[in-house]
């Protein structure tokens, strides 16, 4: 039980820092350390003891204790569920940017600088919010069409997944291929012979004689 709770309260931290509040984040993610540093189970603790055993631990305030306690009795936060709707949104962005390389505070910090205007992103992830269902299904697109643009080094947006629903399932990263090389020069590997041959730059195939941590792949263009 300890793990589970302690993971909403992270989760719980980082919708907050979506949500653009300070400090409470620190408070949420200090109480998760102290649940998964325990060695009784919080249920056990909170059997014994009630909300006065669950506030007796270091680094869990009153707020928060009756958090766990809310849990313990019924199983959900009604705060964490609010929070999840109330910035899902948000988190759409949040992650359609992570996928673009840049984590929260670089986000925040180049709409700040209007190198990105946030507001533009809000309204094509509320479709896609619309669109998918839920926050999950709506980054498990972005994921897709993530993985598919990039290894292509194409680029993408969040209108993109619009235009690539109907064949999400048919997206798939493109293939790594890795070809030999010998000091630059491609190598063969002959399935008759059972050996690698080099290719000179006259055409010419000539025998390997070196070692196979001489052989350098690099991935084909």
């Amino acid at each position: 039980m300890n793990k589970k709770i302690a993971s909403i309260l992270k989760e719980i931290a980082e919708l907050l820092e979506i949500k653009g509040v300070a400090y409470k984040p620190r408070a949420y993610r200090k109480a998760a350390l102290s649940l998964e540093g325990l060695s009784d189970d919080i249920s056990e603790i909170y059997k014994n003891k009630g909300i006065k055993g669950v506030y007796s631990i270091p680094g869990i305030g009153k707020s928060i204790s009756e958090k766990i306690e809310e849990y313990l009795k019924k199983g959900k936060i009604k705060y964490f569920e609010e929070l999840k709707t109330e910035t899902a949104v948000r988190q759409i962005v949040t992650h359609y940017f992570k996928t673009k390389g840049l984590n929260l505070e670089e986000l925040k910090q180049s709409a700040k600088k209007r190198k990105i205007i946030y507001s533009r992103f809000t309204k094509p992830a509320k479709q896609l919010l619309e669109l998918a269902g839920s926050v999950e299904k709506a980054k498990q697109a972005i994921d897709k069409v993530s993985g598919w643009a990039n290894s292509r080094n194409l680029d993408y947006s969040i209108e993109t997944i619009f235009k690539k629903w109907l064949e999400l399932d048919r997206l798939k990263p493109k293939e790594i291929v890795k070809k030999p090389y010998y000091f630059g020069d491609p190598m063969v590997w002959s399935e008759t012979r059972k050996k690698w041959y080099v290719i000179d730059s006259g055409g010419e195939w000539l025998e390997f004689a070196g070692k196979k941590e001489d052989i350098e792949w690099k991935i084909a263009e």
